[in-house]
């Protein structure tokens, strides 16, 4: 099968990697507008979810993945000078490391990779060498963003609906290399902003602020220039960020604030372009899962055209399997973004509180579950949980072949006895 991904991203690259890896005699080519080693963002987070994956599916680049990634341990939530914490662990890369591995573990398997190829050459269908192109692929992946161009020339086709957050957000770098995901809240005169930051390699963090519409106003955030709005935020998380700078230029442009765009789609299909990643459907930032959805994407994508031959066949399979799957996780962002963009109303309550209130806010608890959170405030009860998920670690990186078998049975007991300390913690509490 002949098959052209538009758009060189973590979706468009493994979706080449993952056909390749199923049946080598497909004619594959990524064609990307950007040049090598460009990439908007800095970094990405994921799980041990996407790890069983990765590891299931090539392992070959999967290891490079997890060599090149960060582990960090806990989120801590700062509101002004408090703190509280919340459970478990996961893992973060930066976004160009990621594409670097992807692009030569696709060229390694036969892939063409074309960088510098503008995507808007490919904007009219008829007449065009660009449509010449799509016309000759037996199958056209749009794998070109939220903003996809190839999408956009059938919108209607494809019942494509977008929709615009309240909150505005920018994506900044910072050399302050966090050693958890942090997330911190500030007050100002004119409001409240938070970042979500987490390390991305050993030498850089990744930061998100956010705040809403009326603070960034009041900020006069639409008027300032780069480094004035840099300053700005310098000032207001200087004693978050331990005094350390904010990055803005990621490839050669100053970050932009943002609205968060949803995209949904009817179909995911039409003629013989189908959707992944953001093209097909967007995921809020809040919940961590954009590239690993935009991962399982093109795995199902794969998958469903080695099991049929036949492109208009294997779309089909595909929509039915990936379309009905995203719409619970859509479901569960579009709670979590209205939690955020609602923020106002648990913000008066103190750190422990508001770390519960944020965590749950995607759906209800029992009531033990509020103790539990108040247990893993307690220094001993987080050291204990943090063990616990540590064994828990090892013993899923050993199921997938990320680390010997050998050292199980000493890190399942590692584990239970955790366990154990852990609910004699919660006892005595």
């Amino acid at each position: 099968m002949k098959i052209l991904c538009v758009g060189g991203g973590p979706a468009g690259l493994y979706l080449a990697i993952s056909a390749k890896r199923r049946d080598a005699g497909h004619d594959i080519t990524v064609i990307e507008r950007d040049p090598p080693g460009a990439t908007y963002g800095w970094g990405v987070v994921y799980w041990d979810n996407l790890l069983d994956m990765l590891f299931s599916n090539d392992m070959e680049s999967a290891r490079q993945i997890r060599a090149a990634s960060r582990l960090w341990q806990e989120q801590e939530i700062r509101l002004g000078a408090q703190r509280a914490y919340l459970p478990g662990y996961g893992y973060s890369i930066e976004r160009a490391a990621l594409l670097d591995i992807l692009t030569r573990r696709a060229q390694a398997l036969g892939v063409a990779v074309e960088h510098n190829h503008p995507v808007d050459n490919l904007a009219d269908p008829t007449g065009s060498a660009g449509g010449s192109v799509l016309a000759d692929a037996d199958l056209v992946v749009a794998a070109d963003g939220a903003g996809s161009t190839l999408r956009g020339l059938h919108e209607d086709s494809f019942g494509t609906q977008t929709e615009l957050g309240s909150n505005r957000y920018i994506w900044l770098g910072t050399p302050k290399v966090f050693d958890r995901f942090s997330f911190a809240f500030q007050q100002t005169p004119s409001g409240w902003l938070w970042f979500h930051a987490y390390p991305t390699s050993n030498r850089i963090s990744t930061c998100v602020i956010e705040c809403s519409a009326e603070t960034w106003n009041a900020h006069g955030f639409d008027w300032r220039d780069s480094q004035d709005t840099l300053q700005v935020l310098e000032k207001i998380f200087e004693s978050h960020l331990d005094g350390a700078k904010l990055i803005s230029h990621s490839r050669g442009e100053a970050a932009r604030w943002l609205r968060f765009m949803q995209v949904t789609n009817g179909v995911w299909h039409h003629d013989n372009i189908v959707l992944i990643g953001d093209a097909a459907h967007t995921t809020h930032f809040t919940i961590g899962s954009g590239t690993r959805l935009a991962m399982i994407d093109a795995v199902s994508l794969a998958q469903s055209i080695y099991e049929n031959p036949s492109p208009t066949d294997a779309q089909h399979v595909y929509d039915e399997r990936r379309r009905g799957a995203l719409r619970a996780v859509q479901a569960s962002a579009r709670t979590s973004q209205a939690w955020f963009e609602n923020i106002d109303p648990y913000l008066d309550q103190d750190a422990a509180g508001f770390a519960y209130s944020m965590s749950s806010r995607q759906g209800e608890q029992p009531p033990w579950r509020y103790q539990k959170h108040l247990a893993t405030q307690i220094t001993v009860a987080r050291a204990a949980r943090r063990h616990y998920d540590t064994a828990q670690r090892w013993y899923r990186a050993g199921k997938r072949g990320e680390a010997p078998l050998v050292h199980l049975p000493s890190l399942v007991a590692e584990r239970d006895r955790h366990a154990k300390q852990l609910g004699a913690s919660r006892s005595m509490n």
